[in-house]
């Protein structure tokens, strides 16, 4: 069994942007969603710039025990799960709870509740011999990261399979892959997969602090971000997360559903190199892109454009450079590539997700997002990263990408269902 799978509900939650429409107003237009960490107080540390999600969990209507329960993340995850559910129309009465799984990414998971626990248990670190009677009841719900998908698995009544992916920062790209598998083999007919992250922490913070991967722009919040430009000098850290439908394609037709896009390929590699080094010729990255491209029957001239990792290091963007070339070759030089971390940062985990939202998007509005802050080329990266505005552009075909540490590599391909303006 080999079935078609499609994309028909998502709900986003990304850094200035509650919701689909909203993040797709800031996208366009070029904005950026970077400020001082307000979260704690960020002196003390090298990169004290984040970008921060304006949530509030009881406007969501989350309920105060559900509130109280879920760490920070499960809470954008669960949010995120129902406005997928809405936005696909589908009627999950009419879904065998069996045949409906859940597939969830997350590189931090409770990172939020877990330091402020800590924090409470040692008094603020004073104490190194805790207590267990200040031990928060909902301590295993923090410890164990399944809880995430489990959560969203008791929302929507989903009792086929469900499961947690966490593979650093392609947790949300793998997430959706996984949940493609199950569809295809038949194990599930609906799928709820995405990625949430949460992780503007102190010790998330200082963890980046220390390897210096994070930006020092901390007196240009909004200009922070700079991916592929030559002054660049580290990712912003962010939080968000992203949920979406998926279903068979022909189940969606028959039901007469809006499709976002069809998953034509999805796969992933490991460098088995280094634990944050990357090769400079992008190899890993590039058989990524041409196995995903081999699995949706297309070749490198079907592209219309890469949404990128962009992470806005020079090792990762020089990567990255290198990986479209081999993968794409000469079509690389007339394949617009934009990294949308240059407005709503890096949220690990999650921003893989958040980016298969943003390409779905380009595909519904036939927009390119920009890359914001892009104002000095780097000579090693020379394709065409549409700096600073949107671009029309005729959108069929998107490859969207992630790069993590430990060396994985994923690259996902989406397409413009048939009969929804493909070229003739």
């Amino acid at each position: 069994m080999n079935r078609r799978v499609v994309i028909t509900g998502m709900g986003v939650r990304a850094p200035r942007a509650r919701g689909r429409d909203a993040f797709w107003e800031l996208l366009s237009a070029g904005r950026t969603a970077t400020r001082r960490i307000s979260f704690f107080d960020p002196s003390p540390y090298r990169s004290q710039v984040a970008a921060e999600v304006d949530f509030d969990a009881a406007a969501e209507g989350l309920r105060p025990a559900e509130i109280r329960r879920m760490d920070r993340a499960t809470q954008f995850a669960v949010v995120c799960a129902r406005d997928a559910v809405a936005d696909s129309g589908l009627d999950l009465a009419t879904v065998d709870p069996h045949r409906m799984g859940v597939s969830l990414g997350s590189a931090v998971a409770a990172a939020t509740s877990l330091e402020r626990e800590y924090l409470v248990l040692s008094d603020s670190g004073r104490r190194w011999v805790m207590s267990p009677d200040q031990l928060s009841p909902h301590m295993f719900d923090y410890m164990i990261p399944s809880v995430m998908p489990a959560e969203i698995a008791w929302t929507v009544g989903a009792e086929g399979p469900v499961a947690m992916v966490s593979d650093g920062c392609t947790s949300g790209l793998d997430s959706v892959g996984h949940a493609v598998a199950l569809i295809r083999e038949g194990s599930a007919d609906v799928m709820l997969a995405g990625a949430s992250d949460t992780p503007i922490t102190p010790i998330v913070v200082a963890c980046f602090d220390a390897i210096k991967a994070t930006t020092t722009y901390n007196d240009d919040p909004a200009h922070a971000s700079r991916p592929f430009d030559a002054t660049r000098n580290g990712f912003v850290l962010a939080e968000g997360a992203a949920v979406f439908l998926l279903e068979e394609l022909d189940a969606a037709r028959r039901r007469g559903a809006r499709i976002y896009a069809e998953v034509g390929g999805f796969a992933n590699r490991c460098n088995a190199y280094h634990m944050t080094g990357l090769k400079a010729d992008g190899r890993e990255m590039a058989e990524a892109i041409r196995a995903a491209l081999d699995e949706a029957r297309l070749d490198a001239t079907a592209v219309d454009y890469v949404n990128a990792h962009g992470s806005g290091t020079k090792q990762n963007d020089r990567h990255e450079t290198a990986a479209f070339r081999r993968s794409l070759g000469d079509h690389a030089y007339q394949t617009p590539v934009s990294s949308i971390k240059s407005m709503v940062g890096h949220s690990l985990g999650a921003i893989g997700s958040v980016e298969i939202a943003a390409s779905l998007l380009a595909i519904e509005h036939q927009t390119v997002p920009p890359t914001a802050n892009l104002e000095v080329a780097d000579p090693e990266c020379d394709l065409d990263y549409v700096p600073k505005q949107a671009r029309e552009h005729r959108i069929d075909t998107v490859v969207t990408v992630g790069s993590g540490f430990g060396g994985f590599q994923s690259a996902m391909v989406l397409t413009r269902p048939r009969g929804q303006g493909e070229r003739p």
